[in-house]
């Protein structure tokens, strides 16, 4: 399966990231949403994503809603994938950083399978 990874893609001062898998007929845009801790520091607080066609049409969910949150352990294990691929070791290839991206890409498209209906 090919695919492409876009990671970090954020304005200046904001507390939001957008991620984005790019499939061959579809892609998966991931939204991040960061707060201030009390060290001044950014922690994720809230990840939804969305299935949209090439030509950005948006898949509805089975359930009729357009966005899903990724809550309870999905958030746990996201935050945990998105930890290495922010890691020093990441950044300095001395992980398998494919190995890492896939872990992420997969993750995400058992959550797309199972809240759409992709036909």
């Amino acid at each position: 399966m090919q695919y492409t990874l876009e990671l970090d893609i954020r304005n200046a001062g904001s507390n939001v990231v957008f991620n984005n898998i790019l499939l061959n007929t579809f892609k998966v845009n991931i939204v991040e949403r960061y707060s201030e801790d009390r060290s001044a520091r950014l922690k994720l607080r809230e990840v939804l994503f969305k299935v949209r066609t090439l030509d950005d049409k948006i898949f509805k969910k089975k359930d009729g809603n357009l966005n899903t949150y990724i809550r309870g352990d999905g958030f746990t294990e996201y935050q945990k994938f998105k930890d290495v691929l922010s890691s020093p070791y990441y950044k300095k290839k001395l992980i398998n950083q494919e190995k890492a991206e896939q872990n992420l890409v997969h993750f995400i498209l058992s959550m797309v399978v199972s809240n759409y209906e992709l036909s």
